[in-house]
């Protein structure tokens, strides 16, 4: 049975109209360039000469990995690239934070058994208020990038650290404060077109960066049960300052968030959280930034500080109550602790004043949490850890330290919806009326500050102050945080301060610090993003010179004659035919078609086999008369086409045909070679973008 194009009446395949189905669909399931062979193959123009003019053409065709397989050089710049990406999109981060391993710096005796706490300020999601001149796609990249750093700092530090109690100390939103609950109600007329809707998408957009990732590790974390996350403390960018908040847009946060006032019981600490936004509202009585409707002979913005004051008055009792009830909670106590028996007054019931009978245990320590800083004296220097504005060289007091730094300092001052601290009278207020505060935490200000007030009551030494690092790398610091706080203070069942009733069990000594701190740095982004300009200015840099390297040692290689090429193109066709003679077991069986040319056997390999029955397309044979050169240079021409005339896979250049040279030419391997090197670092790019945490 002879093979249909073996078929003399079918020699001629370039204009194949007319043939019957089966060969026609042979014919064209072929590749371009076994179809280009075949048809060369065929031509009238002599045997030999179509035979060697064919495989010039299949040589020029099984140079397709050739040309796309790059060098070492690129090899290695592809390697450095993939390395760097992965360090810059996840290592950085998890060596970051597994460098604050608790057991890194926890100093406790080896029975203690301390309570984990991580407390995150500021991550203000970037929106149209940050950056409201910002031009696209400039804008929709810094949103994106500081959700997805965000994104990342946050899993980072769950999975490795795993907190047992998460607090945010307020500014959770950047521009929180200006969409109102309705147009109408949005104070600046520019945020107008952002109603109630954007500001839920922003609380959707809050959740699945935070709320998500905690939900989703669960009852994997180390005290499933006592696992919290507050996020309830408001700040100025949530909510505004002072007369400057809209009582809508403050129900709205504690609807969503909760009360911003509160007292909890963790780890027997009390943390007591207070709205010091609205309470500041206390000391702009002559403000005219959208005052609030008071009740006759009140002052003015009451309806705006009143909640916050009415809490200070009555957070002694509500320690008390807490602690009791934490203490019957862990005795295995329900409910509330019974109530005295006595008449109480109706202003007493309608003043929420009615609380149980007063406990017998001591006050356990109390930390304060609160959005703006305490007050301090101007130039009070925040310590060595302040990023922004580090200590100045100069000679300070018997610590090392200077006593007044205005650049190491926050700046006190106030403006339009902020104020750097509180106001003296404010801060003193919430000190006293708290009591036995010793540590307090705040936010704001973005960069780390630690002092020590020693002009407020407190048990002696003065209150520690911590102002958090914001955890946003878009907040003007180049390495954000977050901050550690262990907490170990054993009681027993009846609560501090008593005797315990039976064995085994302890109190922490009186004077021992309960708590222990320590920053948390998190990787500088803008670094990163450097980094890789550098690489990507080393890598477009190199591939330059190499373009300009590779042109110019090609154009001082001297042109190749006709005849040069054509015994070139012969030997490699006999070393081709000779390699495959010996893979096959063959040493050099061939025989005749109908048209004069020579073929391998069938026992040894051919070129597109068919499965069913075993026909193939003879390999050309070798002959002794020289190639033409029109033919050598024929076919060099085809390969200086368009991809669109010839394969795509068939190489611009071969050193078989012609040399390389001029800037035009320097310019193309350029652009091959960019296109080389960059594709797999792309995809690999957006890959750890988009499998992110």
């Amino acid at each position: 049975m002879t093979h249909p194009l073996h078929d003399p009446k079918y020699s001629r395949l370039k204009s194949h109209d007319g043939l019957p189905d089966a060969a026609k669909f042979l014919y064209d399931g072929l590749p371009q360039n076994v179809r280009q062979l075949v048809s060369s193959s065929y031509e009238n123009r002599g045997g030999n000469h179509r035979q060697q003019y064919g495989y010039i053409k299949e040589r020029l065709g099984a140079k397709s990995w050739a040309a796309w397989k790059p060098s070492k050089t690129k090899i290695v710049l592809v390697i450095l690239w993939i390395g760097l990406l992965y360090w810059g999109e996840r290592s950085a981060f998890t060596w970051d934070v597994r460098a604050c391993d608790w057991k890194n710096w926890e100093r406790w005796p080896q029975e203690a058994t301390p309570h984990h706490v991580v407390l995150l300020a500021d991550p203000q999601l970037v929106d149209p208020h940050t950056y409201p001149g910002r031009p696209w796609p400039l804008s929709t990249f810094t949103l994106r990038h500081t959700d997805l750093y965000l994104r990342r700092s946050f899993s980072s530090l769950l999975n490795i650290l795993g907190p047992d109690t998460l607090f945010f100390l307020g500014d959770l939103f950047d521009g929180g404060r200006e969409w109102g609950r309705s147009r109408e109600d949005i104070g600046d007329r520019q945020w107008r077109k952002y109603d109630k809707n954007f500001w839920l998408q922003e609380y959707d957009r809050f959740g699945r960066i935070f709320f998500d990732p905690w939900i989703e590790i669960g009852g994997a974390a180390r005290h499933a049960r006592d696992r919290k996350l507050i996020a309830s403390l408001p700040g100025n960018h949530d909510l505004g300052l002072g007369n400057g908040i809209r009582l809508s847009v403050r129900q709205r946060f504690n609807t969503f968030f909760g009360e911003g006032n509160r007292v909890d019981v963790i780890a027997n600490h009390t943390f007591v959280s207070v709205d010091t936004v609205s309470l500041s509202a206390k000391d702009q009585p002559d403000s005219s930034i959208n005052v609030q409707t008071q009740s006759e002979g009140e002052a003015p913005g009451a309806e705006i500080w009143r909640v916050a004051e009415d809490f200070l008055s009555t957070v002694k009792s509500r320690k008390e109550r807490a602690i009791d009830q934490e203490l019957r909670s862990r005795n295995g106590k329900l409910g509330a602790p019974p109530h005295d028996h006595q008449v109480y007054e109706l202003h007493d019931l309608a003043a929420g004043n009615i609380f149980p009978s007063k406990s017998t245990t001591s006050d356990l320590p109390t930390i304060l949490l609160t959005h703006i800083p305490l007050y301090r004296s101007p130039g009070t220097p925040c310590g060595p850890l302040r990023e922004r504005w580090p200590p100045s060289r100069t000679q300070g007091g018997s610590d090392g330290q200077l006593e007044s730094d205005e650049t190491n300092a926050i700046h006190v001052a106030a403006g339009y919806q902020y104020q750097n601290v509180l106001m003296p009278a404010i801060s003193k207020e919430i000190i006293e009326k708290i009591g036995n505060v010793e540590r307090v935490f705040s936010g704001d200000d973005h960069d780390y500050c630690e002092v020590i007030h020693r002009g407020y009551t407190s048990n002696g030494g003065g209150i520690r102050e911590i102002t958090v690092k914001s955890m946003s790398w878009a907040m003007g610091v180049r390495k954000p945080g977050f901050l550690l706080l262990s907490l170990w203070n054993p009681i027993d069942e009846l609560g501090p301060g008593q005797s315990p009733n039976e064995p085994g069990m302890t109190q922490a000594e009186p004077g021992v610090a309960t708590a222990q701190t320590y920053l948390c740095l998190l990787p500088d982004q803008l670094g990163i993003f450097i980094r890789y300009g550098i690489l990507l200015g080393f890598t477009l840099l190199f591939l330059i010179l190499r373009a300009a390297v590779v042109v110019y040692t090609e154009s001082r290689r001297p042109n190749v004659s006709h005849e040069s090429r054509a015994r070139h193109v012969q030997d490699e066709e006999k070393m081709f035919l000779r390699r495959d003679e010996l893979q096959n077991g063959s040493s050099s069986s061939k025989w005749s078609n109908p048209n004069g040319l020579l073929a391998r056997s069938g026992a040894s390999r051919t070129r597109c086999e068919s499965p069913a029955n075993e026909y193939g397309i003879p390999k050309v044979g070798i002959s002794e008369s020289p190639l033409l050169p029109e033919e050598v240079e024929s076919a060099c021409n085809g390969m200086n086409k368009s991809p669109q005339d010839l394969s795509d896979t068939i190489p611009r250049y071969d050193p078989l045909c012609r040399r390389r040279t001029g800037v035009p030419d320097a310019l193309d391997e350029f652009r091959w070679s960019v296109l080389q090197v960059a594709s797999v670092p792309i995809f690999w790019y957006a890959w750890l973008v988009w499998t992110s945490p």
